[in-house]
């Protein structure tokens, strides 16, 4: 039997996956809507809003034998539809429940695997119960906090350290490159770093400051020494560059040995810039997400960077 696997592009970003899927060498066999089909097994990719793994087609005679046979193959499900939608729909009726309710911090992940299905023709399915999100079709919300953080900008680092570095340590020292008005700041303050660097031309907002434990330098990030810092074991940056300039201060500090992690947002202008997000890739260990905040930009991390 054909197995696929399925990319769900991200809205209004399909010519990003696009020319991803180019990259890549990776051939559409099929395509609805904004969800690509690729014949055989191949891994994640940076631009699909979620990917799932060993797609397969299955053949259903009515709404309660499609229900019936997800069923059978697991709990969790997420719909996408392709078409057919109000047939998808009361099949979708029909499986257990998913709660979809905003999430605190830093609350652990769900640990039933999320499947993904779609209705691709009234009488034939596409699903598969091993998919790149613990959540259905890789969308999550948080209670988000209305009154500290001065921007939205900070769910960027909450999505990280819930769904990419639980594990992350209470204490130590972090930086935030680029942090003004202060929201990442906030966020590694919350997490009880014994200090927190802030980096920025322009202040961060003094409900921030007033944290305490915050040791703010009103200079530009990209002249920063590494000499100048005691070990690192976060370095965070949203700041807004070229990917090119970000990727040579991220080296700076890499090659220094100083720092432990990274994590940083690299920004795009018109165009997505392939070429210096390929050079982050090469960084060994390295990774680069779109996480589900991220809008025309993407999330680089190193984790274990001197280990």
């Amino acid at each position: 039997m054909t197995v696929y696997t399925g990319y769900l592009a991200i809205h209004k970003f399909e010519a990003e996956l696009e020319r991803e899927l180019e990259i890549r060498g990776l051939k559409v066999a099929m395509k609805k809507d904004r969800l690509y089909l690729v014949e055989g097994q191949h891994p994640q990719l940076i631009w699909a809003q979620m990917t799932a793994f060993d797609l397969e087609f299955i053949n259903i005679t009515s709404i309660n034998d499609g229900a019936k046979k997800l069923k059978a193959l697991g709990r969790n499900w997420g719909l996408f539809t392709v078409g057919h939608h109000r047939r998808a729909q009361l099949i979708q009726d029909e499986l257990p429940k998913i709660n979809k309710k905003p999430i605190p911090f830093r609350h652990p992940l769900p640990s039933m695997p999320m499947g993904f299905w779609t209705l691709w023709e009234p009488d034939q399915m596409l699903a598969s119960q091993k998919t790149s999100s613990p959540f259905a079709l890789g969308e999550m919300d948080f209670q988000e906090d209305k009154e500290m953080p001065p921007s939205r900008a900070y769910l960027k680092l909450w999505e990280f350290f819930t769904v990419y570095a639980p594990e992350a340590i209470h204490g130590g020292t972090s930086i935030d490159v680029g942090s003004c008005p202060g929201g990442w700041t906030w966020v590694l303050r919350t997490l009880e770093f014994d200090k927190v660097y802030s980096v920025d031309k322009a202040p961060i907002e003094k409900r921030i400051m007033d944290l305490g434990r915050i040791d703010f330098r009103q200079e530009s990030a990209f002249g920063l020494d590494p000499k100048n810092f005691e070990e690192i074991d976060w370095f965070c940056s949203d700041i807004i560059c070229y990917p090119e300039r970000l990727l040579n201060l991220v080296n700076r500090f890499r090659e220094s040995g100083k720092v432990k992690n990274f994590v940083c947002t690299i920004k795009y202008q018109a165009e997505t810039d392939w070429e210096n997000t390929l050079k982050f890739l090469e960084i060994p260990g390295s990774r680069i997400v779109h996480l589900h905040h991220n809008k025309h930009e993407v999330t680089w991390f190193l984790k274990g960077a001197n280990s």
